[in-house]
């Protein structure tokens, strides 16, 4: 009788399975390193272009076209597979080294958007610190394909200036 309550109870609970164990994945498992296929900038100054941010250095960097204020420039990143994102680390600034660090405007917040394979989209908003060095946030979405990180107010902003964005790097699941 026990067995055959057991079974009833997993049969009628088979439609929640995959979310338990995706779940329990989640939790017991470290993320990877999610690398990429195509990144781009809403603009590129010369010498610092979209894929400086993503190519594994915090000496390099991007930095939109203009100088000053950039709020609404952003970073785009596609992947080829949907991906289960769990966390987002920004390096900010030109370099991780405080004395180029403070050389360059640095983002203070940011409008992260989450573009899943059936085009659903969420926002988030993220506070940066003006240090520098990585920032980690606990950025979570599934069946992710796209993510943009659009500038929203700078730390360090001049007119002779421009934002820069040393390294985005994604974690999570494939």
């Amino acid at each position: 009788m026990t067995l055959l309550l057991v079974i009833g109870a997993v049969w009628f609970a088979r439609s929640g399975l995959p979310g338990v164990f995706t779940f329990t994945q989640d939790r017991t498992s470290k993320p990877e390193a999610l690398r990429p296929t195509d990144v781009r900038g809403s603009s590129e100054a010369p010498g610092h272009p979209a894929g400086s941010a993503f190519d594994g250095f915090s000496n390099r960097y991007w930095a939109p076209a203009d100088t000053g204020q950039a709020t609404g420039q952003y970073l785009e990143a596609d992947f080829d597979k949907p991906v289960r994102l769990r966390e987002l680390l920004i390096t900010s600034g030109s370099s991780a080294n405080q004395d180029e660090f403070l050389t360059t405007a640095r983002p203070a917040q940011i409008t992260v958007t989450l573009v899943s394979s059936d085009g659903h989209r969420s926002t988030k908003e993220i506070n940066l610190k003006d240090q520098p060095g990585q920032q980690t946030f606990g950025i979570r979405g599934s069946d992710v394909v796209r993510v943009r990180l659009t500038d929203r107010t700078d730390f360090g902003t001049r007119p002779d200036r421009r934002l820069a964005i040393a390294e985005v790097e994604f974690f999570g699941r494939r």
